[in-house]
């Protein structure tokens, strides 16, 4: 795993592979490249990466397994966004990225995190089983490729607990 606002190439290129592979087209929520490239150039974004055996050794790996983006503002961080690509799921790759990044924004100094997710989205169990809790919902706020219109369910984890 890997996390750090400065992105070279080859860890765009890294979370672009991922994204294509881990996000339905159908749910319109990936980025593109110039999306996640222009979010990293704010110092506020800080990205991490996890390769397929768990490890923070990208250079020798033949893949990535996942990643997430983050930002902060003053205390609070938010989750952009987190994925685990399709054939690297069900191994803990998950639960190991999302620790490593609520340990970064814990040793940050930062008292909550954010985030928010469309209703039913499978990585709301990661997200319960880390102590995340609704704290809200935007009604049919996602909207997917056939028109149909999905809530968005914000929700909150509390680092000074």
């Amino acid at each position: 795993m890997q996390g750090s606002p400065d992105a070279p190439i080859d860890d765009i290129d890294r979370i672009m592979s991922v994204m294509e592979r881990a996000f339905s087209p159908e749910f319109g929520e990936a980025w593109n490249r110039r999306q996640v490239t222009d979010a990293l150039i704010v110092g506020s974004c800080r990205y991490g990466l996890i390769a397929p055996d768990g490890s923070q050794n990208l250079e020798s790996a033949p893949d990535c397994a996942g990643f997430f983006m983050g930002r902060s503002i003053l205390d609070e961080e938010e989750l952009l966004l987190f994925a685990i690509a399709p054939e690297y799921r069900r191994r803990g790759l998950g639960h190991q990225l999302l620790d490593f990044f609520i340990s970064q924004a814990r040793a940050n100094g930062m008292g909550r995190i954010f985030l928010e997710m469309r209703r039913d989205n499978p990585a709301g169990f990661l997200y319960a089983a880390h102590g995340f809790q609704e704290i809200g919902v935007r009604p049919a706020y996602y909207r997917t490729a056939s028109g149909q219109r999905i809530d968005a369910i914000s929700q909150e984890l509390n680092l000074l607990d």
